[in-house]
């Protein structure tokens, strides 16, 4: 990996969270989730359906969430505000091009995008911290939502590994324990803004709604590309 990207960042050691069960039955994960979340003061809603079993998913390849990444990480510097010939360095470098959405793209060429585009994509740090995750770069399970994540971290990951997918991805039922608990905060999160409340429980509302977006990706979720991915709840 070239010097641009090592002077870029500093990596960060993190401490690894403890995983969270998995399960093969929904209603049995939905159980366990449902006391997690009240456990933590994020009230639930019991009439949400339950989440996809593991026999009704086809995850996407470790190939793909790779790819995903790059094109991720490259949107989200932009977004930052990262100097453009770091940008075009690292899409040059890793062959990300080729790799972004159409919304991506448009993004990229755009010379001076305004502050609202750049905040979104920005964003896209959460979504690659999960598929990261997904990826086995992080131990254990996703923190709870309530602070952005380590992107020093992050980016110490991406800089220092040429083949992101060379450990595949974990277990379907263990990335199915995550949607269903972003699926859930995510609802709360929701619901606290329709009844003009904060976010219970401490939830960074932009942290579980990407979190949430990614999750759904990697599951296929209306079999949506990455633009049009939703989140309902």
């Amino acid at each position: 990996m070239a010097n641009w990207f090592k002077k870029l960042f500093v990596t960060a050691k993190a401490e690894a969270n403890a995983a969270h069960p998995a399960f093969d039955n929904a209603a049995d994960r939905k159980a366990w989730v449902e006391n997690y979340l009240t456990e933590r003061g994020v009230p639930i809603n019991s009439h949400l359906p339950l989440t996809e079993s593991v026999d009704e998913i086809k995850l996407r390849t470790p190939k793909e969430v790779a790819d995903r990444v790059l094109g991720l990480v490259a949107v989200a510097i932009k977004g930052e505000g990262v100097d453009p010939e770091i940008v075009a360095n690292f899409i040059s470098e890793r062959s990300v091009r080729k790799l972004l959405t159409p919304k991506e793209l448009a993004f990229i060429e755009t010379t001076s995008p305004d502050p609202h585009q750049r905040a979104q994509f920005s964003w896209q740090y959460e979504c690659v911290w999960v598929l990261l995750w997904s990826l086995r770069h992080v131990e254990g399970s996703l923190a709870y939502p309530g602070q952005i994540c380590d992107v020093p971290k992050l980016a110490g990951i991406v800089r220092d590994t040429n083949q992101l997918d060379g450990f595949g991805l974990v277990p379907p039922a263990t990335i199915l324990t995550e949607l269903d608990l972003h699926y859930r905060y995510h609802w709360a999160v929701r619901q606290a803004g329709i009844d003009g409340q904060p976010n219970p429980g401490g939830l960074d509302g932009g942290v579980v709604m990407e979190r949430h977006r990614a999750l759904n990706w990697l599951v296929r979720y209306m079999d949506a590309d990455w633009d049009d991915v939703g989140t309902d709840t």
